[in-house]
């Protein structure tokens, strides 16, 4: 979950030892109901309507309310090969998308005046991080601006390298600083080498890990955070049973966060455990049947498909051409990019069990639904070359 972390700035405190209660905004927030979040958030910036900080609380909150929409916090984006590069873009309604950049506006300036004051005020300098790291997010998830994101980007960086040459032990700092690490560390190697990422250094995944676990383990104000980015990066790094058992810890502390079961799902199956991967899905369900606080949301489609792609996984391929049927059948009730995956997996199944026809149709339904993602392209080489398991699981999962 949370691919677009990149900063979060959270109005919490805490101890080493144990994390006290939230804010009640970012209850909200980390239940992933992000519209009572935006509500509260904007009820609290009336009354802090001079601190930067309740500006990019609004922003945060408007910002992820997109990206779930969009199928976008789900860890599947960065399980394989920088596919975090060839996301499509998001389409933002012009109102949300100017009001978000007129928060991240005001917060700058209003970070700016605080240091121009005192140059070495670290809550300044954090909001001022804060702020860049959003904008960062939306004009590489969003817009597609790969300049301006590279900009923003490296302002955040700085402004939390600042903080830790001020003071060495505010620890959520390390939060932004591990992640640029990781993130660059991961990137391709020619794009490290020829210039593309100038000024950030070479990165180091190993060590950036370090950093984010630092804060998960020590962190005053985004614990939670670097828990989240955590379990992405170890699904990335092909280490999920490290992953487990802090989703286990954020589902109880959010237990109207379904996405953290979705998760469980994708973690068990990377394990190789099909039935417990099967159970939490049986959970789920169970959950949306008794309207479980959070999961009356869940779309039934949503699980269709989640179970359908486990079973594909493990070549069950009667019963994910069952489950796949439901989730085709009820396009409207997904996001855009599960529906391109639903009809991907479609359009593969029909291919392994020999009908080559219908195989086509589904391909080419995948290319209308998202035509310039990942899967799109995947699915158009289908219909010339029919789509043929060589290599059992991690052949079936190479689009994610």
């Amino acid at each position: 979950m949370l691919l677009a972390v990149l900063s979060l700035a959270l109005a919490t405190s805490a101890t080493v030892q144990e994390r006290n209660p939230l804010n009640p905004c970012f209850i909200e927030f980390y239940n992933a109901d992000f519209t009572t979040a935006i509500a509260c958030f904007e009820r609290e910036l009336k009354s802090k309507s001079g601190d930067p900080r309740a500006y990019n609380h609004v922003a945060e909150a408007i910002l992820y309310k997109q990206l779930f929409i969009h199928g976008a916090l789900e860890s599947e984006l960065v399980s394989s090969t920088n596919p975090f590069l060839r996301t499509p873009k998001i389409k933002v309604p012009p109102a949300i998308a100017s009001r978000f950049k007129q928060l991240i506006k005001k917060s700058l300036s209003l970070s700016q005046a605080e240091l121009k004051e005192n140059p070495r005020d670290v809550s300044a300098l954090y909001a001022l991080g804060v702020a860049h790291g959003l904008s960062a997010n939306y004009k590489f998830l969003i817009d597609k601006d790969w300049t301006g994101a590279l900009h923003d980007a490296k302002a955040d960086q700085n402004a939390n390298e600042k903080i830790l040459d001020i003071d060495p032990n505010f620890v959520d700092a390390h939060l932004v600083t591990g992640l640029y690490q990781y993130l660059i560390g991961s990137l391709p190697f020619y794009m490290r080498t020829l210039g593309f990422l100038g000024g950030f250094g070479a990165g180091n995944r190993q060590q950036g890990i370090r950093e984010i676990e630092e804060v998960s383990r020590k962190g005053i104000l985004d614990p939670y955070g670097a828990d989240m980015l955590l379990c992405v990066i170890f699904r990335r790094e092909h280490e999920p049973q490290k992953a487990l058992p802090i989703l286990k810890t954020l589902a109880a502390h959010f237990p109207r966060n379904y996405l953290f079961l979705f998760e469980e799902v994708e973690m068990y199956s990377d394990l190789g455990k099909k039935q417990a991967a099967l159970h939490v899905l049986d959970q789920i369900e169970t959950l949306r049947r008794q309207n479980a606080p959070g999961y009356g949301r869940v779309p039934l489609a949503k699980v269709a498909y989640l179970r359908a792609n486990l079973l594909f996984w493990y070549n069950d391929l009667g019963q994910a051409l069952t489950s796949l049927k439901t989730a085709t059948n009820m396009n409207n009730d997904l996001d855009r990019r599960t529906r391109t995956m639903a009809w991907l997996r479609l359009g593969q199944v029909y291919d392994l069990k020999g009908d080559r026809q219908q195989a086509v149709q589904a391909y080419h339904e995948a290319m209308r639904t998202e035509p310039h993602s990942a899967a799109a392209a995947q699915a158009k080489g289908y219909i010339s070359n029919p789509y043929r398991r060589e290599h059992g699981k991690a052949d079936a999962n190479q689009v994610n």
